[in-house]
């Protein structure tokens, strides 16, 4: 009840801003100045020497990560959303976050979002890690960024936790269901909205045997490199599909490559959205080049860690098949398999 009150309270001084109006995907016909959608603008995947990527020094220092995530596109989105300039960005757009007593997101303006650091960081957990097995990069980047509702490390427990990024199909997602479903495991699904409108069945799935479904944006773009009214499009529209076709309230984020700013992070944050990196992933999403099972599964469970958060591709056959011994090991090591909320 006092979470309902402070959020009402959030809420309604929010709206009494002069400038408030909730800037609606389907609204108007012209897109923010990040430009119109196309296939050309469409993130189509990553550099596969993912070895490259550094992380910012303020995050973890002398690393090198091969943990880089993305999914190819299949479709571009063409919706078009209208720009705002002066208008502030607005608290979540379905009531029922707003009664929830859920809502944690803190409230910025446009203004101060405005003024906020737009400098886009890459993100890895890293190849350090302390006594527990916890990657530095993971644990200074949570230190770092808490504030705006972030996870890139879970607390430290007995719990881990497996998401799964959905980009598109390749055959393997209801599998995985069945793992899940057959070793009483839950998890984290993060889909695009080209992914949800092609395969509804899986998202019906998905949701009706209890998993979590995030939002991964409309378009899997680098949400650093847009404007605000753009970022807010890509968390919003995906939202709104998701609720308006099924009745279910996203409120993990998602951001695509991992890739974020000071900005990105508040405005997902002042949309209600917590974010959700990951403290592990590996080189799993290449369809032509998948992992050798029995190194996958060493890999994998022994990068196990209280807190941790896994990525996996839905696309690899490689996690689809050593997924049910990954569960079975992290049990028998006196982990719980735990549902990310």
């Amino acid at each position: 009840m006092f979470k309902k009150i402070i959020s009402a309270m959030l809420i309604t001084s929010l709206l009494l801003l002069p400038s408030c109006r909730r800037i609606d995907g389907n609204e108007a016909d012209t897109l923010p100045d990040s430009g119109p959608i196309d296939s050309a603008t469409v993130t189509t995947g990553y550099d596969e020497s993912d070895d490259d990527t550094t992380v910012p020094e303020s995050i973890a220092t002398d690393t090198t990560f091969d943990d880089i995530e993305t999914e190819d596109e299949t479709e571009a989105e063409t919706e078009k959303i209208t720009e705002a300039e002066t208008e502030a960005v607005t608290t979540p757009v379905t009531e029922e976050i707003k009664d929830s007593g859920e809502y944690i997101g803190t409230l910025y303006t446009r203004g101060q979002l405005d003024a906020m650091d737009k400098t886009k960081n890459g993100y890895g957990p890293g190849v350090q890690f302390d006594s527990d097995n916890r990657p530095y990069g993971a644990t200074n980047a949570q230190t770092k960024y808490e504030k705006y509702n972030v996870a890139f490390i879970a607390p430290q427990d007995n719990n881990i936790y497996l998401t799964f990024d959905l980009g598109y199909e390749n055959g393997y997602t209801e599998k995985i269901l069945d793992v899940l479903k057959d070793k009483d495991a839950k998890g984290v699904f993060f889909a695009t909205l080209s992914y949800c409108k092609s395969n509804p069945h899986i998202v019906k799935r998905i949701i009706d045997e209890g998993h979590v479904l995030g939002n991964h944006s409309v378009s899997h773009l680098s949400m650093p490199t847009l404007s605000l009214d753009r970022m807010e499009y890509e968390i919003m529209e995906m939202h709104n599909y998701i609720y308006s076709s099924y009745g279910y309230t996203m409120t993990l984020f998602r951001p695509p490559m991992g890739e974020f700013s000071v900005q990105s992070l508040a405005l997902t944050q002042s949309l209600g959205y917590k974010t959700v990196h990951w403290s592990f992933a590996y080189y799993d999403y290449d369809t032509a080049n998948q992992p050798e099972h029995s190194a996958a599964l060493t890999k994998v469970t022994g990068a196990a860690h209280g807190g941790a958060i896994y990525l996996l591709h839905a696309v690899s056959e490689t996690n689809t098949a050593i997924l049910p011994e990954v569960i079975d090991s992290f049990r028998a090591s006196g982990y719980t398999v735990a549902l990310y909320k």
